[in-house]
């Protein structure tokens, strides 16, 4: 019999910290071993909250090395530096790193690609199940449809999302790119008032509110267009996946992975 697989948790008292950590405990087979925070945050009002959710106690660490030592998997959606140095400590164990963190430069994404010569690296952009369809989608329509149908790419979030556009409308804006054989995107912004190249695709942003997150992406053609779309309601979509990713990556050797590889694995149950 397959034993608990023990989590860790970065950035465990912030909005997806604590989604994370209430789908977790729900989650069977599943089991919260510690979480990570900045030196100076408020622990009391943390824990009452783990009571209020379900959860006694959870052991609390600002370092790296702890927190990847201590748990099977970590699951990180905190920010670019962060993760990074938790990525370097999870590859010194040959442990799972699971990354929702976006934002990252170029720089940063090659580290992270090294490291996972050492370590089973998740990551996405997105880790919804609807937004890993959507992606599916928008390739398959990006080659059938070609350039005589432009693209564009509008995404919104709550107003405390620190990194724009967002690292999913990136992911669509990539997938789109690479079906029409180009592997680079070409982004134009709405600021940009020249005259629309072919192949450019165009994004555009919002903040606001609470919004969880909305990805639409819409074909231009002659005499009509296309619309994908997809809206997630609760953070508890991304938890899940997530977590599924985690176990997914249990048995798998060092590598860096996606939500793709997730879904088409043939033990994806």
């Amino acid at each position: 019999m397959t034993s608990p697989m023990k989590l860790a948790i970065a950035g465990c008292s912030g909005r997806m910290g604590l989604t994370l950590i209430k789908v977790a405990l729900a989650t069977k087979g599943m089991t919260l071993a510690i979480g990570s925070e900045k030196p100076g945050f408020d622990e009391a009002a943390f824990q009452a909250q783990l009571l209020a959710a379900g959860c006694p106690h959870l052991p609390i660490t600002s370092d790296p090395d702890s927190l990847a030592k201590s748990a099977d998997a970590v699951i990180d959606f905190t920010t670019p530096q962060a993760t990074l140095e938790v990525a370097r400590a999870v590859a010194k164990k040959s442990g799972i790193h699971i990354i929702g963190t976006t934002g990252f430069s170029e720089a940063q994404q090659e580290e992270i690609k090294r490291l996972a010569s050492r370590a089973r690296i998740v990551q996405a952009g997105n880790f919804s199940l609807g937004v890993a369809a959507l992606e599916k989608l928008v390739s398959e329509a990006a080659a059938m449809l070609g350039d005589a149908y432009d693209i564009e790419i509008f995404e919104m979030h709550h107003k405390h999302k620190k990194d724009a556009p967002s690292g999913t409308a990136l992911m669509l804006g990539r997938a789109a790119a690479e079906a029409r054989k180009n592997p680079v995107l070409t982004l134009r912004v709405p600021q940009d008032n020249s005259p629309r190249k072919t192949g450019e695709i165009g994004l555009s942003y919002a903040r606001g509110g609470d919004v969880v997150g909305i990805h639409s992406v819409t074909f231009a053609g002659p005499g009509e267009i296309i619309e994908l779309k997809h809206q997630g309601f609760n953070r508890e979509i991304y938890a899940a996946g997530a977590l599924k990713a985690a176990h997914w990556a249990r048995d798998k050797k060092p590598g860096l992975y996606s939500v793709r590889d997730v879904l088409a694995s043939a033990d994806n149950s």
